[in-house]
């Protein structure tokens, strides 16, 4: 039996029980994230398990599992039409899959199921693979805006249709 595939992947609603298991791949792969801006002082990293739980109460995100493993994320909220998508994650020994897409995919449908009309994210302007992600499922910058610690965001947008 060979490695699993996308194909093999569930994608469920994110519950506030997945917090455990969503933090670890979230801290995992916001390691790679710090390695390229020289910080570990990245929200990503420093979220308490208490928090991301309560963010989970009222999420329109969802994970993806193979077997009983969760092995990505993505978080989403509405705001008025647009859906604000957060902190895709997905387990550094399952990058390159395609689980960051079906992800994308998956909550860019619920945007368009809840009425949002636009969906934005934002990414650090040194992560290059997330926003060639981003520019490959349609979404186009915005702004960058220069963080407090000194990390320049690049924020995208993309038509839900």
């Amino acid at each position: 039996m060979g490695e699993p595939t996308t194909d093999d992947a569930t994608i469920r609603d994110i519950r506030p029980g997945d917090a455990g298991q969503v933090l670890t791949i979230q801290r995992a792969a916001f390691v790679q994230e710090a390695l390229i801006y020289d910080t570990v002082k990245m929200p990503a990293l420093t979220q308490s398990l208490d928090e991301l739980r309560a963010e989970l109460l009222d999420n329109l995100g969802f994970v993806a599992e193979l077997g009983t493993r969760i092995v990505g994320a993505v978080r989403a909220q509405r705001d008025a039409d647009v859906l604000l998508v957060g902190r895709l994650v997905i387990a550094p020994d399952q990058q390159g899959r395609g689980l960051g897409s079906q992800l994308l995919d998956a909550v860019e449908r619920r945007g368009r199921e809840t009425g949002c009309r636009e969906a934005e994210l934002f990414t650090g302007s040194l992560s290059e693979a997330n926003l060639r992600l981003y520019e490959r499922h349609g979404y186009r910058e915005t702004q960058r805006v220069e963080g407090d610690d000194g990390i320049e965001q690049v924020f995208l947008r993309k038509t839900l249709g």
